[in-house]
């Protein structure tokens, strides 16, 4: 995926994962690795911020597969934020779709209107 992409829209994936549950650093890693390309030196510090910005809350908790591990925990104030950051991706995302889709069109769509806009060169060509 390409990295200008996913620097804007991590924070919000993270959020994402854990607004369903409580998870470790590790964990939240895991889920988002099932769908983006992500690295620990990429996710840990957006931990780390929204925690020290209250977004989160950290909780150890013992583990049945060895050392204690610290969860991270949403706030109300992390509900709040997630809730607003989504509403304005959801808004962003809406209006690009809208242009790259030409209001909806996809599938053959987009290679016809390049292949008409393509013979309208070449015949303005000649």
């Amino acid at each position: 995926m390409n990295t200008q992409f996913k620097r804007g829209i991590i924070e919000l994936c993270v959020l994402s994962v854990l607004a369903d549950e409580d998870l470790y650093g590790y964990a939240v890693i895991q889920r988002l690795a099932e769908h983006i390309d992500v690295k620990d030196n990429t996710i840990y510090p957006i931990l780390r911020r929204l925690s020290k910005e209250g977004y989160f809350e950290t909780v150890i908790r013992e583990s049945s597969e060895g050392a204690a591990r610290k969860y991270y925990q949403m706030t109300k104030k992390g509900f709040a934020y997630y809730v607003s950051l989504r509403d304005r991706w959801d808004a962003f995302i809406g209006g690009v779709y809208a242009i790259i889709t030409q209001k909806g069109e996809k599938d053959g769509t987009l290679f016809k209107r390049l292949a008409r806009r393509f013979e309208e060169a070449e015949d303005g060509d000649t």
